[in-house]
């Protein structure tokens, strides 16, 4: 897909970050927007800051298969078409080097009702709408690097995103089979400047822990916020998602500075050996030091 102007864009998590970059590059371009949160008084400010474009803010639950049903139908009968369905809701349990042992289930629940259970259920009440109407159209599903790589680190955020990318390949492969006129791309972002690391903020009464949120290490919490801040920007990656959109491509990572991560881990199961498995918060802190001299 490379025409934007009057198509339609669906997109999850579209009150902050990514998403809301997204939002504001789809309008730019001339497309009519949707933009779902489960924080519709954020998904309203970005819809105002859309000025002189056709826009819709709704609350939606991604982890809900109801709310993104609802969602597809709001989106079909207000606009009676989607060009563009961006699954891009996420969320980041806190206490991100905790042992893997020590998640809560409530932290697991979470995390792949939202990260993985709300890319199925988009897919499931999007798709077949999108392949009726034989238009030409895209499918994003936000993953991570976290979804490529491995180690200690955030391992219920990154096997939830584990699976993201594996539901994506599938999706591409599907559809190809059909040759069906829908692009597919995994978005596999690094360190961005958003608020995903404030996830807590979105967490259902239900699936709160009896402990309260983990708390990080100060050494931790000193060494994100620089990170983060010194990412990238949502807007930059915003851009590499349409020129991802432009040019078919399966696998959009925003960076390569994991990409030794990367290569370790694949090479490692090629040669059926143990991988070396980097610590990915000294890696970033490396590279952007590297990048700052």
């Amino acid at each position: 897909m490379r025409e934007f102007a009057e198509k339609v864009a669906v997109i999850t998590g579209g009150g902050s970050g990514i998403g809301a970059a997204l939002c504001r590059l789809s309008a730019s371009l001339g497309m009519k927007v949707v933009i779902a949160d489960i924080d519709l008084d954020a998904a309203e400010r970005v819809r105002a800051s859309l000025v002189g474009r056709s826009a819709i803010a709704a609350r939606v639950d991604v982890s809900k298969a109801e709310e993104v049903e609802q969602l597809a139908h709001l989106a079909f009968g207000s606009y009676g078409a989607v060009h563009l369905l961006c699954n891009n809701a996420g969320v980041v349990p806190s206490g991100r080097h905790r042992p893997v042992w020590e998640y809560p289930l409530e932290d697991w629940r979470w995390a792949f009702d939202v990260n993985l259970m709300g890319v199925v259920h988009g897919l499931r009440s999007f798709v077949p709408r999108m392949l009726a109407q034989r238009a030409e159209s895209h499918i994003v599903n936000t993953a991570s690097v976290a979804g490529l790589v491995s180690g200690s680190g955030s391992p219920v955020y990154s096997a939830s995103k584990h699976a993201v990318v594996r539901v994506t390949e599938a999706l591409h492969a599907s559809l190809r089979e059909r040759k069906a006129a829908i692009g597919v791309t995994a978005l596999c972002p690094g360190l961005v400047n958003t608020r995903i690391y404030e996830s807590e903020r979105n967490r259902p009464t239900h699936l709160q822990s009896a402990s309260g949120p983990a708390a990080e290490t100060p050494e931790l919490q000193a060494v994100a916020a620089d990170l983060f801040a010194n990412g990238q920007s949502a807007a930059e990656v915003s851009e590499q998602v349409f020129d991802a959109i432009r040019e078919q491509r399966l696998y959009q990572i925003t960076t390569p500075i994991y990409d030794d991560a990367i290569r370790e881990r694949a090479q490692a199961l090629l040669a059926r050996r143990n991988p070396d498995f980097p610590d990915l918060m000294d890696l970033s802190t490396r590279n952007l030091r590297s990048h700052e001299r």
